[in-house]
């Protein structure tokens, strides 16, 4: 029976493409029709329904085959065939549709479906059967949308065909249309039926920016039409139900009052309006992506258009559908769905056996940056913190830093001021050697050592927790630089020692590098591995070498950024070649950020095992930096002026630029794109032995490793996807270039070499 709905939606798709926009819609009624007649009652395996007394049916979504509710064109087909039997139902006289799953209305498209299709042509089968079950809902009898938890892309789509929509107050509540992030646009009429419901100044920061919208905002913003408690939904939604059946429930919509409605006029109703706000909206486009991003710049094209023949229309959704398929085959798309989805989902499936640790209390040692930041993604997950640090001025610092940071997502009501309080409540603030601390530590189940990078200092510290923590205690450091297994030799239970690298700022930065020494049980590595998921974090397991995975990488960059520098190429030119290239900062602004005494250590780290790789540029240079206290941000001077008070980072140092003259070596003119080939291409060559080494266990969690720890241009997909799509043999090419013209530092690693040869791709 199934295959036979399939077949007679598939007849109808085929027709849609052959027959002008005039037609589209006596079509779509046809293949509701078929839809309806290919399905018996109860072939409905993921849809269940009851009608009230009242004659509202309430339509429970709930996949059978996955913990979210993801939509398939099989499951579209399966919500068509539902909605067709109950809107034919003399009985019925409105609908709500809402969630069989406790935690997602729905929670988008199952992308998995995108990699079948080839071209453009056949891509449009996506967005042309969404169109035939969207628009049954839209033009049949009366349906309110539920919604509690995740309404994300086709799911916020299903509900905007719905004549009506009511979501809890739930900080688990957000809407969004996100597809601009995996390099699409919404293919089921979002861009349609949101720009004609919100209007196109509250559409476009959605369409563009991808964001989650939370129930306040989505309210103010009339994408619901009304806010409920979660044990209510389902009775408010009966009785919106009830009141658009009988006529009684006029749903509030457009602009109100004279300013608001002449405001829409002016910007929305007049091809000169439109003009403006399209081309502000590229401008701010182009300012953040540099062009680098296709999505954006096609939704603002699609809306364009659509406006012109109508919001909604069948030539409106047809515009949408070609944009869609235009970019569901661009390599930027594969690139953010091959990472940015399909990457970071494999890297939540731990590699281990399951641990066996049950990890409730969590001490972190240093109330520093990092330290607190830490403690927050642990107590935000309902885990018991217990802060440590060496004084109270340091304690007090760190406290306020997870105060702060908490009141910030009450104010963009993310969380109640009690949730925020309550969690505030799990952290237990204690100083080093207090009496309280010993009581403390005595309850941890992990702890995670952020202390000063000294060998020193954290034996110390090492010999201290070992006093007083459970015997089983999993005790994790958040080195950077020190090797796991030279930390290992401070413990005497070497097998519970393990590294957990956490990137600044950590309530933001999601990678987490985990770095098992030779000695560290695969129990503590899989217990490190499942608490990097729990506080949301997206975790890569790494070899215990200098730098791990990222700044090992990181290295051989930084190095080639002042070998340019030495070579003539002004500080600014190479911050914006590099943003232009993709990365979310120049490499001098970085350098400034974290450090020029921390920059300048990381080659030194690295050189003993990379030599050459890490060690082409004079770096007497950043030594020379230090000792003239250009440290960057922290010290008010860098490469960039800092002056208190100020924004910063835009004026060069003059300092700087009288140490750099010391160490210039040439003054040659040297094109953009080179210095951007130059830069990316150690980058990826120190990946690709990082991949020949084994340090990374295989490209995925490379290119993961790669965007989510420094930036590499997510729309490239990091430095695997990346030789796929422009071929190995291309980069090995540039690399031979630059080794004749630059040095062996260029010299490509034999893995390139092989793959080249042999025309093998790092990907399937």
């Amino acid at each position: 029976m199934a295959s036979l709905l399939q077949r007679c939606v598939s007849t109808s798709q085929t027709l849609l493409r052959s027959v002008s926009s005039s037609q589209r819609l006596q079509l779509h009624a046809s293949s509701k029709l078929l839809a309806a007649a290919a399905v018996d009652s109860g072939e409905f395996p993921n849809f269940s329904y009851k009608i009230t007394d009242s004659g509202v049916a309430v339509i429970s979504y709930d996949r059978k085959d996955n913990k979210v509710n993801a939509l398939t064109l099989e499951i579209g087909d399966e919500m068509l065939a539902m909605h067709t039997k109950l809107n034919n139902d003399p009985n019925v006289k409105a609908m709500v549709l809402m969630s069989g799953k406790k935690n997602d209305f729905i929670a988008g498209a199952d992308i998995t479906m995108f990699d079948q299709y080839k071209t453009e042509e056949e891509m449009l089968t996506i967005p042309e059967r969404c169109q035939v079950n969207f628009d049954a809902l839209e033009n049949g009898k009366p349906i309110v949308a539920a919604i509690h938890g995740n309404c994300l892309g086709g799911g916020l789509e299903t509900a905007l065909a719905c004549h009506y929509r009511v979501c809890t107050e739930s900080p688990r509540t957000a809407l969004g249309l996100p597809e601009c992030k995996l390099g699409l646009l919404p293919g089921g009429g979002g861009t349609q039926r949101l720009t004609k419901l919100i209007g196109l100044q509250g559409a476009l920061p959605l369409l563009l920016g991808g964001g989650n919208v939370r129930p306040a905002k989505a309210k103010k913003l009339k994408l619901v039409d009304g806010v409920a408690d979660p044990f209510a939904l389902e009775h408010a939604a009966v009785q919106a139900a009830e009141g658009l059946a009988n006529g009684t429930l006029k749903p509030d919509r457009g602009p109100k009052g004279l300013v608001q409605k002449a405001i829409k006029f002016l910007l929305e109703d007049t091809a000169k309006g439109r003009e403006f706000v399209f081309g502000k909206a590229k401008e701010g486009v182009m300012k953040l992506t540099h062009g680098n991003y296709p999505a954006q710049l096609t939704i603002i094209d699609v809306l364009r258009d659509s406006m012109e023949v109508g919001l909604a229309t069948p030539q409106g959704f047809a515009i949408e559908a070609k944009g869609f398929a235009k970019l569901g085959m661009s390599p930027e798309s594969r690139a953010l769905r091959g990472t940015g989805f399909f990457g970071m989902t494999a890297q939540k499936k731990n590699p281990y056996n399951p641990s066996g640790k049950v990890v409730n209390n969590v001490a972190v040692i240093g109330a520093g940056l990092m330290g607190a930041g830490v403690a927050q993604v642990s107590v935000v997950k309902d885990l018991a913190v217990t802060l440590v640090d060496a004084t109270e001025q340091g304690l007090a610092r760190g406290v306020t830093q997870i105060e702060k940071n908490l009141n910030t997502t009450v104010k963009k009501r993310q969380r109640t001021q009690f949730q925020a309080d309550s969690l505030m409540s799990n952290v237990s603030g204690v100083t080093a050697g207090s009496a309280q601390w010993k009581t403390e530590l005595a309850k941890a189940d992990m702890v995670v050592e952020a202390v000063f990078e000294n060998l020193d200092l954290k034996y110390k510290v090492f010999k201290e927790l070992e006093e007083n923590i459970p015997e089983n205690c999993v005790l994790a450091s958040n080195t950077s630089a020190i090797p796991i297994g030279t930390l290992a030799k401070g413990s005497s239970r070497p097998q519970n020692f393990i590294g957990m690298h956490y990137f600044s700022p950590v309530d933001k930065m999601p990678l987490l590098e985990i770095i098992p020494h030779a000695g560290t049980d695969d129990a503590v590595t899989s217990a490190a591995y499942e608490m990097g998921l729990k506080q949301g974090k997206v975790p890569i397991v790494v070899k215990d070498v200098p730098g791990f995975f990222v700044n090992r990488c990181l290295g051989p960059y930084v190095d080639e950024g002042i070998a340019l520098l030495q070579s003539g190429v002004d500080v600014k030119e190479l911050n914006t070649a590099m943003v232009k290239y993709g990365f979310p900062v120049g490499p001098m602004t970085l350098a400034d950020e974290v450090g020029i005494d921390v920059a300048a250590a990381l080659p030194k780290n690295l050189v003993g095992d990379l030599g050459i790789r890490v060690g082409s540029a004079n770096l007497d240079f950043l030594d020379d930096m230090v000792n003239a206290n250009f440290l960057g941000r922290k010290t008010g001077a860098g490469m960039f002026m800092y002056p208190a008070g100020e924004k910063g980072g835009k004026e060069i140092n003059s300092g700087m630029t009288e140490i750099l003259e010391k160490y210039s070596q040439t003054t040659e003119s040297i094109s953009r794109d080179d210095v951007q080939l130059r830069m990316m291409s150690r980058f990826v060559n120190e990946a690709a032995y990082c991949l020949q080494d084994g340090i990374v266990t295989n490209p995925t969690a490379a290119d993961v490793g790669s965007c989510f720890g420094i930036g590499f241009p997510f729309f490239l997909g990091g430095p695997f996807r990346m030789l796929d799509e422009m071929g190995v043999q291309n980069f090995v090419d540039i690399c031979h270039k630059y080794t004749d013209e630059n040095g062996e530092q260029f010299k490509p690693a034999p893995i390139l070499l092989d793959y080249a040869k042999s025309g093998k791709k790092f990907y399937n």
